[in-house]
């Protein structure tokens, strides 16, 4: 048979809680190609063999992080992972485990982005106004290459979801911040712009944040932007170990003054 006329099995979950569905796997026969990704392979079974199966997907080249599902068991970009790489002729499509289903390959991303928003994803820095009017008012922060570097990598999260269903942590405990949350608390520390650390270690340090990080490490190996989460856990915990208890009557005054 000619690698034109190639065809896989594609096994997808079906279910649909909103109906009371009992769960169950159909599955497809999918013509493929070498350059065939499986989110192409699951758009065919949509255009062709059944239109009401549910996936969730946009950019199609691995920028918004939306076709987060496990592929034979494991996290992946459906746009960005190639039937021909797998080297199977059975591919298994299933939800991300660790986020709640709502129907097929769609997840609820809702628990996921309150995590994110948790730790104030974004600058703070109480020495500049917010409030500038006059443009000749405007502060230029210059940052060197070395001060890019510090946190340029974990700058590069797409937030698709597939470290935190990864995470063995998140899976017993749901109030775990989860590796991409944390990341990103360290890269807004890393970043010399920022001036507040103390507010960010607050809200992570206490019984179901950072420290129950065990550092499995399978976070890093399913990102998809080569971003490695459980580096940057490992490099925040040591930036809270060194927190000063002077920097902490800090962080309690400011937290204070907030109320």
């Amino acid at each position: 048979m000619g690698e034109e006329n190639k065809k896989v099995v594609l096994k997808v979950f079906r279910t649909n809680y909103n109906k009371n569905e009992s769960s169950h796997y159909d599955e497809f026969e999918v013509p493929v190609n070498r350059w065939t990704t499986v989110l192409d392979a699951l758009l065919h079974v949509k255009s062709y063999s059944d239109t009401s199966v549910g996936i969730r997907y946009s950019c199609r080249m691995a920028s918004c992080g939306s076709c987060g599902m496990k592929i034979n068991g494991r996290p992946s970009l459906a746009c960005y992972t190639k039937i021909s790489e797998l080297n199977k002729d059975v591919i298994v499509c299933e939800p991300l485990s660790n986020f709640p289903r709502i129907r097929d390959l769609v997840t609820d991303f809702s628990q996921f982005f309150d995590h994110h928003k948790k730790i104030e994803p974004f600058i703070h820095n109480d020495l500049v106004p917010l409030d500038i009017k006059d443009k000749d008012d405007l502060v230029e922060f210059e940052q060197s290459p070395k001060e890019v570097d510090d946190y340029l990598q974990f700058s590069y999260c797409i937030k698709c979801g597939l470290c935190y269903s990864a995470c063995p942590t998140v899976a017993t405990d749901p109030s775990f911040p989860g590796p991409q949350a944390l990341s990103q608390t360290y890269r807004y520390i890393a970043d010399n712009r920022d001036n507040d650390k103390s507010t960010r270690f607050n809200i992570l340090d206490e019984r179901h944040g950072i420290w129950r990080c065990h550092f499995a490490g399978s976070c890093s190996a399913v990102c998809p932007k080569g971003v490695d989460p459980a580096l940057g856990i490992q490099l925040l915990k040591g930036h809270m170990m060194g927190f000063s208890k002077n920097d902490k009557k800090v962080a309690n005054l400011r937290a204070k003054n907030k109320e």
